[in-house]
């Protein structure tokens, strides 16, 4: 299990829920809810990390190294006091000054053994 690498993301953080929720509606306006699975509420990170391109390069390589071999790696969230396991499935990068860059990145939370 890979470890992300100790870069902070800047200030701003988005933290999404998409509970596991189903739900049934009948005619007369009575609504039943039921939560399914194990792990019914992953958390979806919107980070961004403005920082060197030499640090930059490091976030990329190693995204790219767990998109070629579809693993997840233990990443500690801001503001949060446990580790858990991410997927990165989609991250851009801009260099907006000379020797700096912005990467955008979304991790997904992800329940493995």
């Amino acid at each position: 299990m890979a470890n992300f690498p100790s870069i902070l993301p800047t200030y701003g953080t988005q933290k999404s829920s998409a509970p596991a929720v189903r739900k049934v509606q009948f005619g007369d306006g009575y609504e039943q809810r039921l939560t399914y699975g194990l792990n019914q509420n992953p958390k979806i990170y919107n980070l961004t990390f403005e920082v060197s391109e030499t640090e930059a390069d490091t976030i990329e390589t190693f995204l790219d190294l767990r998109a070629a071999d579809n693993a997840s790696f233990t990443f500690t969230p801001p503001g949060e006091s446990a580790s858990a396991k991410f997927v990165c499935e989609q991250w851009s990068k801009s260099i907006p000054y000379l020797n700096r860059a912005t990467i955008q990145a979304t991790f997904r939370q992800v329940f493995e053994p």
